[in-house]
């Protein structure tokens, strides 16, 4: 838009131009109409404010819609909305018949402890049986696959053990010894389970021990471990002692390098043990069911 005479402002077509219609006094251009100026500007000003009243209502309008959303996310809340759902169990909580909101705990008493079990003939009254402690033919541990060749089971402990860890077993009363012996390859291993009235003779057999248990020949096992060096172990659980030794049924000698008899005290030691801790576990559930 053009006030006044002249070219197109700051230099039009006509090369220098002839003035911008707002030269300073003096400049020799026209006079301005002040009057039309002043309409022009209330008219600018009038358009402006109209623009923000609208814009600013637009503006408004969104935050409003947002605010009305939020209440719907908040409020809302379902059968299927977890958070509704433990809205609920609080506010029943709080109406509940005692008036108090007190918590409740269950009457029903949690099993008893497998190890207490096992520590006591008074809480551990299930049979002593080879099939208990030795029921399967193959075992694998460890990814180690063994064949049983024989068991045995007497109440003549120190029958079983050499002179030395039978007065051990016999000075703390033991009950029962059970043996059975396991193969993998040309190693032997025998494992034996000492039992006794509670834990106390039990740890103290296994402190004790000196000698070694007698290994247990049997299908396809001749006699080893006689005259020969071997591997022994002893562990306690409860009121039981346990006891390994391997060696080779050709009757060569272990070394403290030989892996294949470490292998077999480690894995038929912890079998023994989990068929202990089973025997634990399962009384504790015959508890809970009566």
């Amino acid at each position: 838009m053009s006030f006044g005479q002249g070219g197109g402002g700051f230099g039009g077509p006509g090369g220098q131009g002839q003035g911008s219609g707002f030269g300073p006094p003096g400049s020799g251009g026209p006079a301005p109409d002040w009057g039309a100026l002043a309409d022009t500007a209330a008219a600018e000003r009038r358009r402006k404010r109209r623009l923000f009243t609208i814009v600013g209502g637009a503006l408004a309008t969104v935050v409003i819609a947002g605010a009305v959303a939020a209440a719907v996310v908040t409020t809302s809340g379902g059968d299927d909305d977890p958070s509704g759902s433990a809205s609920k169990n609080q506010i029943s909580g709080a109406e509940s018949e005692s008036g108090k909101g007190d918590p409740t705990f269950s009457s029903v008493a949690p099993p008893p402890d497998p190890r207490k079990l096992i520590s006591s003939a008074d809480t551990d009254p299930a049979p002593l049986t080879v099939d208990s402690f030795f029921p399967n033919a193959k075992i694998t541990v460890d990814g180690h696959d063994y064949d049983r060749r024989a068991t045995d089971s007497t109440d003549k402990c120190a029958s079983a053990a050499s002179t030395a860890l039978a007065k051990v077993l016999k000075a703390n009363d033991c009950e029962r010894l059970l043996r059975a012996t396991y193969t993998r390859g040309d190693t032997a291993v025998t494992v034996g389970v000492a039992v006794f009235d509670n834990d106390g003779p039990a740890g103290r057999a296994a402190e004790q021990a000196v000698g070694n248990l007698e290994s247990l020949p049997g299908k396809g096992v001749p006699e080893f471990c006689r005259a020969t060096a071997c591997r022994l172990t002893t562990n306690t659980l409860g009121r039981y002692a346990y006891f390994t030794i391997a060696g080779y049924a050709d009757g060569k000698a272990v070394t403290t390098q030989d892996r294949a008899t470490k292998e077999a005290v480690q894995d038929t030691g912890w079998y023994v043990y989990r068929r202990i801790m089973d025997r634990g576990r399962e009384q504790s559930l015959k508890s809970t069911e009566q």
